[in-house]
């Protein structure tokens, strides 16, 4: 994969973080909690893509196939599971103590988990891809929290929408 290409991955993996940062933004939490959270979304989409990666990785020494088509499929699902999420209703419950950080970080971080399984298909570099998976992502969340309060009504949705339109890019990229 480009860099280019790694760096799209990574915006579209950060549009569900955001939007959900976006709704709970409305909270008005504190600078403290931001950044917590926001650390630990960054630290989700580090490991997820990883573990993700040694799993593609054993996968494909299993199996033989297409890995673009492999990497494709994976993209356009998760495309069209972002979309389908703009269907369903979110209602925000606080965000108290370490393990309302840790749910929060795993739940908008379970789809790079899949684009880990993709990357290591590829046999291409996993670092790099998780350093910017995690960079972007902690600060779309630190972003999305802080404009949150006047933004989550208008904005929200149309963040998920975005990123679905890109990983759907991707996808025919990759099958194409």
């Amino acid at each position: 994969m480009s860099l280019l290409s790694i760096f799209i991955v990574a915006i579209s993996l950060s549009m569900d973080a955001f939007s959900l940062a976006l709704l709970y933004g409305t909270l008005n939490l504190d600078k403290k909690v931001i950044r917590m959270i926001s650390l630990t979304v960054g630290i989700f989409h580090f490991f997820m893509p990883l573990i993700g990666y040694l799993f593609g990785d054993m996968l494909s020494f299993f199996l033989t196939f297409n890995a673009n088509l492999l990497v494709g499929t994976i993209f356009l699902v998760l495309a069209v599971e972002m979309v389908l999420s703009l269907r369903k209703e979110e209602t925000v419950s606080e965000i108290v103590g370490f393990f309302s950080y840790l749910l929060f970080g795993f739940t908008v971080s379970i789809d790079s988990f899949s684009i880990g399984i993709g990357i290591g298909s590829l046999n291409g570099p996993v670092l790099l891809p998780c350093i910017l998976f995690s960079l972007v992502s902690a600060t779309f969340t630190y972003f999305g929290l802080l404009f949150g309060k006047s933004l989550a009504s208008r904005y929200g949705k149309y963040s998920v929408f975005f990123g679905s339109i890109l990983l759907f890019l991707l996808a025919l990229h990759h099958i194409f």
